[in-house]
C-alpha cells in the first residue's frame, strides 16, 4: 500500500493551488465545529461560507468550488437544507464531501437520513472507523461521535463503500486510509490531540472540499487534505504541550504549509 507524506509528489502542489485559486467553499456543519472549520479554510487561503440562512443551500453549492456537509448540522438545522445543498451540488457538478458524524451510534432515524444522502452522489465520504463501517452496512459500534474501531479495522469496509457509491472514502485514525475502491493509500502522522480538539475531524472535511475545488482527481484531492492536516498536526504537536495551545498551533502550521 502506498504511503503518502508531505514529501510525496502532488501534495504541496495541491496546497499551493488552493492558496493561488482561493476557492469559495460552502459548508453545513454543526455549531461546535463551524469556527474551527472556517479558520482551517482561511489558513490555507480558501474562502468559507457556513450556514443555512435563507436560500444559501439552494444557491451557494452551484457557485462554490467545493461543498462539505457535516450531518451533525441537524443539531441546529432541519433536514431540508442539508438535502437541498447535497442535491444542488450534485446537479451543478460541484464536488462535495459527506461527513456522517455519529452514524452507527444507534440513532435509527438519523442513520436513515445519513444513508439517504448517498443518493446525491458525494464525491468524498470521510469519517471515523465506526461511522464508515456502519455506513457500509456493518455493525453499528459508535459511541456518540466517538469510534470504537481503529482505522485499520475499517479498510475492507471503506473499500466496499467506495465501490458501491463511486465516492472516495477516507477513514481517519492513527493512520488514515483513503480509497477509491481500487487504489488505497495510507497517510501516517498527525497528533493524538486531534482527538481532543472539538471539530478537528469536521474541519478536515472542509479542507477536503477546498482541495476538491482545485485538484481534479478526488483521491489525490482527499490525500492533499489529509497529508496537510497530519503534517500541520505533527508540527503543532512538536512545539506545544496542552490541547488549547495545540489547537491554535494547528491553524498556525496550516497557514505556514508551503510558504
Amino acid at each position: 500500500m502506498e504511503e503518502l507524506t508531505w514529501e510525496s509528489p502532488a501534495i504541496a502542489d495541491g496546497i499551493a493551488a488552493i492558496r493561488s485559486a482561493s476557492p469559495f467553499v460552502y459548508g453545513l456543519t454543526n455549531y461546535v465545529a463551524a469556527n474551527l472549520s472556517a479558520n482551517v479554510l482561511l489558513a490555507v487561503g480558501a474562502g468559507p461560507a457556513i450556514g443555512a440562512a435563507a436560500d444559501f443551500p439552494t444557491v451557494f453549492p452551484a457557485g462554490a468550488g467545493g461543498v462539505w456537509i457535516n450531518t451533525a448540522a441537524l443539531i441546529s438545522n432541519p433536514a431540508e437544507p442539508l438535502v437541498d445543498a447535497a442535491r444542488t451540488a450534485h446537479a451543478a457538478g460541484t464536488p462535495w464531501v459527506l461527513d456522517p458524524v455519529a452514524a452507527g451510534a444507534g440513532a435509527t432515524e438519523y442513520d436513515a437520513f445519513v444513508t439517504a444522502l448517498l443518493d446525491h452522489a458525494p464525491t468524498v465520504i470521510r469519517g471515523n472507523a465506526s461511522e464508515l463501517v456502519a455506513l457500509a452496512g456493518g455493525d453499528s459500534t459508535g459511541k456518540g461521535v466517538e469510534t470504537t474501531l481503529s482505522s485499520a479495522d475499517a479498510t475492507g469496509a471503506v473499500e466496499e463503500l467506495a465501490r458501491r457509491t463511486g465516492a472516495v472514502v477516507a477513514v481517519s485514525g492513527p493512520t488514515d486510509y483513503l480509497t477509491d475502491g481500487t487504489r488505497t493509500v495510507a497517510v501516517p502522522g498527525g497528533d493524538v490531540r486531534l482527538t481532543q480538539v472539538t471539530g478537528a475531524g469536521c474541519s478536515l472535511g472542509a479542507l477536503i472540499a477546498a482541495a476538491l475545488a482545485v485538484v481534479p482527481d478526488p483521491l489525490t484531492a482527499a490525500a492533499v487534505a489529509h497529508v496537510a492536516f497530519a503534517t500541520a498536526a505533527e508540527r503543532a504537536g512538536a512545539r506545544t504541550t496542552g490541547t488549547g495551545s495545540f489547537a491554535v498551533a494547528l491553524l498556525d502550521e496550516l497557514s505556514l504549509l508551503g510558504t
